[in-house]
């Protein structure tokens, strides 16, 4: 093991750059040499590359998004794609090679790695943290505590004007934001997608809320429940409730990576470096129970990981 290459892929989360600082060094104290791939598989397929030290690395750990960029690639679904990522990576003889990134770019690493000697070693870095093999991704804290700060300002709003406001956060098809973020928000109702949601039941607890006095509430619902701006106006139409919607956005992809998240990026990063460095390749870096350790990146990518459904219960049991 010679030369290590870092491609970010995906959507970006607040922490990669914290994870590109520190493979870079924790790579050099080993004496390998470090290389960059600009704008994810895109960028490995037309070889954009640059070296990267310890000092050009030096002052991002605190920077949201990502130095390397990111992009998403159709050419890189294909076969044609591949090969040609592959030819970039034996021309820049590089022996290892760590992706930073989600699900999507595991599974574009596991495709990736029959077309090359390059061994690939997995960091998780999602706002998502549905991965599969880790129990928190670098990026979920952040998001969280961005999703936090926004719906208490909003609860403000809400319960001056004696409201109702669903605030919708990211996630894509799963739940784990709108989990961790309701249960810490004390929302009243979480609609996750693991959980389909039943307008009746909704109403029916916005009016035993009312019932008990209060005049306000916080829906958080994850973005893959369906058309939020839909279910705002039923509910508003059923209960003659004002009812506003507010869509947090990209809002949770930036800023300032959370000391968690920084936390993990360095626990990953020296894991994914030691297991590169042992030549273990098709590895996936994760956290379970407290240990940072490494998995299979081909069960990482095809098996889901499951809601921690117990949230929810403990969220409407805090919301009466």
């Amino acid at each position: 093991m010679k030369r290590i290459g870092v491609v970010t892929s995906g959507g970006d989360a607040p922490g990669m750059n914290a994870a590109i600082r520190a493979i870079t060094r924790i790579a050099y104290s080993k004496g390998f040499q470090v290389f960059g791939f600009e704008r994810g598989w895109e960028g490995l397929m037309m070889n954009l590359v640059r070296p990267l030290t310890p000092r050009s690395v030096g002052g991002i750990i605190q920077l949201g998004g990502t130095i390397l960029h990111t992009s998403r690639s159709l050419q890189f679904r294909r076969k044609e794609g591949r090969l040609k990522a592959a030819r970039n990576l034996a021309r820049n003889n590089v022996d290892g090679l760590a992706v930073i990134g989600g699900n999507g770019s595991f599974n574009a690493a596991l495709e990736l790695s029959e077309y090359t000697d390059t061994l690939i070693a997995g960091v998780p870095a999602t706002i998502d943290n549905d991965i599969f093999g880790t129990d928190e991704t670098i990026g979920f804290d952040t998001a969280v505590n961005t999703a936090v700060v926004e719906i208490d300002k909003i609860r403000d709003t809400a319960i001056s004007h004696e409201r109702v406001f669903i605030v919708e956060v990211m996630g894509r098809t799963r739940g784990f934001i709108a989990a961790a973020v309701g249960l810490t928000v004390g929302a009243e109702v979480i609609l996750v997608p693991e959980v389909k949601p039943e307008k009746e039941k909704i109403i029916k607890r916005l009016e035993e809320n009312s019932a008990k006095g209060k005049r306000s509430g916080i829906i958080v619902a994850a973005e893959g429940i369906g058309d939020t701006r839909k279910l705002a106006a039923e509910i508003e139409k059923s209960t003659g409730t004002e009812v506003r919607l507010s869509i947090l956005g990209y809002a949770q992809r930036g800023g300032s990576p959370t000391a968690r998240s920084r936390l993990l990026a360095n626990l990953f990063a020296n894991e994914a470096v030691e297991l590169l460095s042992q030549e273990q390749g098709k590895k996936m870096v994760g956290l379970q129970k407290g240990k940072v350790t490494g998995i299979d990146l081909e069960k990482a990518c095809k098996t889901d990981k499951p809601l921690d459904l117990t949230l929810l219960k403990l969220a409407d049991i805090l919301a009466t």
